[in-house]
């Protein structure tokens, strides 16, 4: 992943790796802060809605996952805990926490999404299952505390990091791909 390319070469991720008894820590805090309610501060905002295309995405990925469950969607608190499960970074060993300098703003951030990228690719072609998790941006002024590090970090998102269960039925449900014509206009 530390060949990523970035815009004139600045490399702007700075990566967080955390395991063992500090990602236990991390894990558990974090937890118990979104159980508790606590609304997400992220530093990059979160779309605030999702419109046409987008929103019908997001509502067929959500319940083709609550659905590999079993969870039906009048089933609102099994669904809620269920996300919670990303605050424990669905149990995975290790957590890798993309972070960018906040001067670099927008390219930064672009630059570290071509890096977590290239750094799950690199995992998949090592046999490591990866997922990436915007949820756990949710909270950075925690993240920061719990990790001492300083405010000019900005959060992007975790990449949890490890080896699926093959077995457990949310390993087993894909979400759909737009056709190409959605998505790229040919101009010829």
């Amino acid at each position: 992943a530390q060949r990523t390319p970035s815009w004139c070469n600045i490399q702007p991720w700075q990566i967080v790796m955390v395991s063992g008894a500090p990602l236990n820590a991390l894990r558990e805090r974090m937890w118990q802060h979104a159980r508790g309610g606590a609304p997400a501060s992220p530093d990059f905002v979160f779309p605030p809605n999702y419109a046409g295309a987008h929103r019908d995405r997001r509502k067929v990925c959500g319940l083709q996952l609550y659905q590999s469950l079993d969870i039906g969607k009048e089933d609102r608190a099994a669904a809620a805990e269920q996300s919670l499960e990303n605050f424990r970074m669905f149990g995975a060993p290790h957590l890798a926490l993309i972070f960018v300098d906040d001067y670099l703003g927008f390219y930064g951030a672009l630059d570290c999404g071509l890096y977590a990228m290239t750094l799950m690719l690199a995992a998949h072609s090592l046999g490591v299952d990866t997922i990436a998790q915007a949820s756990l941006a949710s909270y950075p002024e925690l993240v920061r505390e719990q990790l001492a590090l300083p405010s000019s970090r900005k959060l992007i998102c975790g990449i949890a990091i490890g080896y699926a269960e093959r077995e457990h039925a949310i390993n087993n449900y894909r979400t759909e791909r737009a056709p190409v014509a959605e998505a790229v206009q040919f101009v010829e």
